[in-house]
């Protein structure tokens, strides 16, 4: 994190309050680069300046302010510090984009009789990320000059909490630092014995201020009434632009066109107020949760209060019937066992044990199996030292796991996409191309005597035939058609623009490949945790051996991803003394073992074992020194149960590999999209999966890369190791056999497989080394939940686009940062991937990546047809404006309505190709191909409308219009029909010829309601030319008597449609071959591929000794 060391942003005056934040890694957001937080306040001179303005012209910036908040802020109010400000400007960064996102909140003040906002000394979150981005920052990171600006009310005794809300966060005023702190970093610091200590409570007192300075512990998930959705829908500058456009056509007399449009939109902004409505209501409903709940107070007293009421520091007392939790709670006596599916995506219950006492800082993530959590299903609960279950709120409101998860939906993470960027850019030439023709058309217009008022309508008619307002829509449906395709197949998509981005993966993470499969009493008359009886013996077995006798469980520590192990104390029904028993990581259990007790050949054994692919637990155990009750059994900490050990052998279970990953890892690999393996088994066990489900190839060299951290004065190091060592699998070091290893000179052949801890010293010792592990790394294995969030972030800073595939248990956060992320678990918490299946196998990600290439080709395809839809209708309209006439009010329907939209919908619906391929689609919409298929396409319909204009001038029969009368009163005329009936063909032929198949999507013939539409469009179209009969009043068509002519017209046609086929076949055959013939290829700006490039020319790593 850093700030400016003004501390302000630039050369800014020394009265601003302006603070520039550079961010870390946050799962939940790993887009956001830097935040930069703003201060203002008011000013009566530009108050008075802001409403001379917004009078003068017409309340219109007051619609301009709505789309850009931030503008109205600047022009009304006076920059000022934070220590003053009313209103704030936060500006966000994406770390993929240069641009700023800009947002306005309001400061909010509220009186406090008492207490006070000391920030802990070099807050930072539990994850180690900064809060400082909405303007968070440590002690002496920044000062502001100016004092805080006291009031009178805190003159009087009273202070004045001063907070702004922004996202559901909250973020409050520290005096002391002069900036604005996430509220969650008040508590921050707190040790577990501080945690123990507020199981007496809160007082009435220090409840009602804390409740003040969090706020109410809810999840409010915004639900607008329809008047508000339909102001905010109608004020939408797309809907902007078509109440301007209707009441242009108005003005020109279209009555019927504008009127289909206005009910168009009319039906389409009621569907979608509706449709979000109810999905605000449905979030509202799930996200709910009001309960009452018991809470201690001082002295004893208890006392039920509602959920909403809730703060940190209260003590809750937990029914043992269990029940919802409505916050984040530390267990801090007791036990329970907890349903975590709603959050984690981990359907077997969890247990959950009290935190154990002691001077170490309390997280929710460190501690998370004595934490529990918001929204998460207490199954039950019992209590063992004490007669109540007590757990003591942590988090409340946003703040909780649950609060950020609905967050994440609430507020997603843009998406930062060259194709959405550069359509934007074409639509702004578009704009620009409109005003050429508006120019051209005042000028001819004013040359034919037209009158001022109408020249000023068909100048600004121009805009509206050249910016298609159906651009939007048109590009929404390809994404719909995708999305509803993928829900047929099983997968649902809760964000259908990422759709496209499965398009443009070029390299998928995988987490899961493989297979996966009480009750106490008082027999031993003491208390106990429980008891493990053994299965009922079947009768024919009774009596050949001694039954295996029940035993009581004393105590728990659960497993910790962190330490790799969990243990339990028992005893046995009739023993003197308790037994302890480990179950974890045979590397790390082994050293938890008396030496004497594991076998000289162990690390043999093991290897042998991951080699061939087992999954392999320890298990250790020893008696110990106390008496088998459960109060000398609550006593024993972790480090006690865990010494002098003896080794009890291993448990080998064996990996299966689920039937359909090996053909999906080998089409995936066949059409060169890079596989990952990212995992939290043991790294020989994942090598072992990885070379059965072909990650690697039998004849692939892989290296073993480990790392040693710094010692005493040796640096950290990193040796790269065959994969045949056994010592290297099992973390030995053998330099000699490192020595040995000569490296391929073809990366794309040589795979590297490192376990988490390596990566962690990767990330810290080795930052410059790391991209190009990276670019060869293929095995990620004992990775914990946050490595994989990691791996993911810096594979997208090579500028991957990242797919990742796992089950939302532990790598909720590897979705939410992957552009595209699959799950395979329906649980609640999958709602923070894009993609969910319902079959939990990896078939789904061919499917989505099939999907996306489709999507976004057909993307391609609709923009080009609107373009060029709109440019043929430009065209038609200067030619006729040229001679003083225009189209007629049911042609432009005929033309937007019938013909354009019905093909724009259904030139969408062809589906994906059955196989993946190689090539990808392009992501970029201003390149060379696209702008010389428009380009040459334009000029092919320019000049077919002209010819037709000039073969019927040209007739002995033609009978020039009236100038002196302007459109529609000249209308019918022989200009205007054959203009008409020339591009009614053309919009036909550019659909079918746009609407390629091979190699993204099927062939043109499957799409059968789009062909059965051009053919009965184009059937109509021959039958208005050849003989209109009744549709000739309504189109307003002038009858032409020679057959011969429109014969030749109907010829003139056909030759537009070879040439349109032509154009597209030589620009795809011949155009890629031409531009690397006249440009020589170029380096690629990829990171990625400029890294593979120089591993090619200079291979890595180096072959012999290890990397310091």
């Amino acid at each position: 994190m850093s700030a400016d060391s003004s501390p302000l942003v630039g050369n800014t005056p020394t009265s601003y309050g302006t603070l520039t934040i550079e961010t870390s890694l946050d799962p939940l957001n790993s887009s956001v680069s830097s935040v930069r937080l703003s201060g203002y306040c008011g000013s009566p001179w530009r108050v008075i300046g802001y409403h001379v303005v917004v009078w003068v012209m017409a309340g219109i910036p007051l619609l301009l302010f709505r789309w850009k908040p931030a503008w109205g802020v600047w022009l009304r109010l006076q920059p000022c510090n934070l220590a003053r400000a009313e209103t704030l400007v936060i500006e966000i960064r994406d770390k993929e984009d240069s641009s700023w996102q800009r947002h306005t909140v309001q400061v909010q003040t509220e009186a406090i009789s008492e207490g006070s906002l000391e920030l802990p000394p070099q807050a930072q979150a539990e994850d180690g990320r900064s809060q400082a981005a909405v303007g968070a920052v440590p002690e002496g990171a920044w000062k502001d000059t100016t004092p805080l600006h006291r009031r009178e009310e805190a003159v009087r005794g009273q202070q004045v909490l001063r907070y702004y809300l922004f996202q559901g966060q909250r973020y409050v005023w520290i005096e002391t630092q002069q900036a604005f702190c996430h509220v969650s970093l008040l508590d921050h610091g707190r040790t577990c014995d501080d945690i123990h200590h507020s199981r007496l409570g809160l007082s009435l007192q220090d409840q009602t201020v804390k409740r003040t300075m969090y706020g109410p512990n809810v999840i409010s998930v915004p639900v607008k009434s329809y008047p508000q959705l339909l102001l905010d829908e109608a004020l939408n500058p797309y809907y902007g632009f078509q109440a301007f456009s209707i009441g242009l056509w108005l003005a020109d007399h279209y009555y019927w066109y504008a009127l289909c449009i206005f009910l168009v939109s009319s039906v389409s902004i009621c569907l979608s107020l509706y449709k979000t409505r109810k999905q605000s209501q449905t979030l509202r409903d799930m996200v709910k949760l009001s309960v009452q709940v018991c809470v201690c107070r001082p002295g004893g007293e208890k006392e039920w209060v509602d959920s909403s009421e809730l703060v940190p520091g209260d003590c809750l007392m937990l029914p043992q019937e269990g029940g919802l939790m409505p916050c984040d709670a530390a267990l801090v006596a007791g036990e329970c066992m907890v349903n975590e599916s709603s959050l984690t995506g981990e359907s077997i219950p969890v247990l959950k044990t009290a935190l154990l006492e002691g001077p170490v800082p309390y997280c929710p993530e460190t501690h998370r199996r004595h934490t529990l959590f918001c929204g998460t299903l207490i199954l039950q609960a019992r209590a063992f030292v004490g007669p109540h279950v007590l757990a003591v709120v942590t988090r409340t409101g946003f703040c909780t796991a649950k609060g950020g998860l609905v967050s994440s939906i609430l507020h997603p993470r843009p998406i930062n996409f060259k194709f959405y960027k550069h359509s934007m850019k074409f639509v702004a030439a578009l704009s620009v191309l409109a005003l050429l023709g508006t120019i051209y058309s005042i000028f001819i217009l004013h040359r034919n005597r037209v009158p001022v008022n109408e020249i000023v309508i068909r100048a600004l008619d121009l805009v509206t035939v050249v910016v298609p307002p159906a651009l939007p829509a048109a590009m929404t449906v390809c994404t719909l058609y995708a999305q509803s395709r993928l829900q047929s197949q099983g997968v649902f998509c809760i964000h259908p623009l990422r759709i496209n981005l499965g398009g443009k993966l070029r390299l998928v993470c995988f987490d899961k490949v493989l297979e996966e499969g009480p009750a106490a009493d008082s027999a031993f008359g003491t208390q106990v945790l429980a008891v493990m009886r053994p299965p009922v013996q079947e009768p024919q077995l009774q009596g050949m051996e001694e039954p295996p006798l029940p035993v009581s469980i004393l105590g728990r520590f659960p497993f910790s991803s962190a330490l790799q192990r969990m243990n339990v104390v028992v005893a046995w029904l009739g023993a003197t003394q308790p037994e302890t028993y480990v179950k974890g990581s045979p590397e790390l259990v082994a050293s938890l073992c008396n030496p004497e007790t594991v076998p000289t050949n162990f690390a043999q054994m093991l290897q042998n074992y991951t080699a061939a692919g087992y999954r392999v637990v320890a298990l250790a155990g020893k008696p110990l020194p106390i008496a088998p009750s459960l109060e000398a059994a609550q006593q024993l900490t972790r480090d006690t149960v865990e010494q002098e050990l003896s080794l009890l052998g291993l448990l080998v279970m064996r990996n299966l590999l689920k039937p359909q990953t090996a053909p999906v890892i080998r089409a995936l690999r066949n059409t060169c999209l890079r596989t990952v393996m990212v995992t939290g088994d043991n790294l020989q066990t994942a090598v072992t999966v990885a070379q059965n489900c072909g990650m690697v190839g039998t004849q692939e060299r892989l290296v073993i890369v480990h790392a040693t951290p710094p010692e005493r004065d040796q640096p950290a190091s990193l040796e790269f190791l065959p994969v045949e060592s056994s010592v290297a699998v099992n973390g030995a070091k053998d330099s000699d056999q490192a020595a040995s290893y000569v490296v391929e000179r073809d990366p794309r052949f040589s795979h590297l497989a490192l376990s988490g801890f390596t990566f962690g010293v990767l990330m810290k010792h080795f930052p410059r080394l790391l991209p190009k592990v990276l670019v060869q790394g293929t095995v990620f294995a004992r990775m914990a939940p946050e490595q994989k969030t990691q791996l993911v972030c810096e594979l997208q800073k090579l500028q991957y686009c990242v797919g990742m595939c796992g089950d939302g248990a532990n790598d909720c956060g590897a979705l939410k940062a992957a552009d595209v992320g699959i799950s395979l678990s329906q649980a609640e918490a999958s709602v923070v991937s894009p993609f969910t299946s319902s079959m939990a196998s990896i078939e789904c990600v061919p499917m989505v990546i099939r999907e996306g290439r489709c999507s976004l080709d057909t993307s391609f395809s609709v923009f080009k047809y609107m373009a060029l839809y709109s440019l043929t209708q430009f065209m038609s309209v200067l030619i006729l404006y040229t001679i003083n006439t225009n189209l007629g009010d049911m042609q432009f329907l005929a033309i937007d309505l019938v013909i354009t939209t019905t093909v724009a919908v259904l030139m969408s619906r062809t589906g994906p190709a059955l196989a993946l391929g190689r090539a990808r689609p392009p992501g970029a919409l201003l390149s060379v191909p696209v702008l010389s298929s428009l380009l040459l396409q334009v000029a092919l319909v320019a000049g077919v409308q002209l010819g037709g204009y000039f073969l019927t001038v040209a007739q002995p029969w033609f009978v020039p219009l009236n100038r002196t009368v302007p459109a529609p009163d000249n209308l019918p005329n022989y200009e205007n029909t054959v203009v008409f009936s020339v591009s009614g063909f053309q919009y036909l032929i550019l659909a079918a010829a746009v609407s390629k198949g091979a190699p993204f999507r099927r062939p043109l013939y499957t799409n059968v309601p789009f062909l059965v539409s051009l053919l009965l469009l184009g059937s109509l179209l021959v039958g208005l030319l050849l003989a209109p009969g009744l549709l000739r009043g309504p189109l307003m068509l002038r009858n032409i008597a020679d057959n011969g002519f429109k014969l030749l017209l109907l010829g003139l046609v056909a030759f537009n449609f070879v040439g349109a086929f032509m154009l597209e076949s030589v620009l795809d055959q011949c155009l890629p071959t031409c531009l690397r013939w006249l440009r020589p290829k170029r380096a690629s700006k990829k990171r990625f591929k400029q890294l593979e490039q120089e591993l090619a020319e200079q291979p890595w790593p180096p072959p012999t000794g290890p990397w310091r």
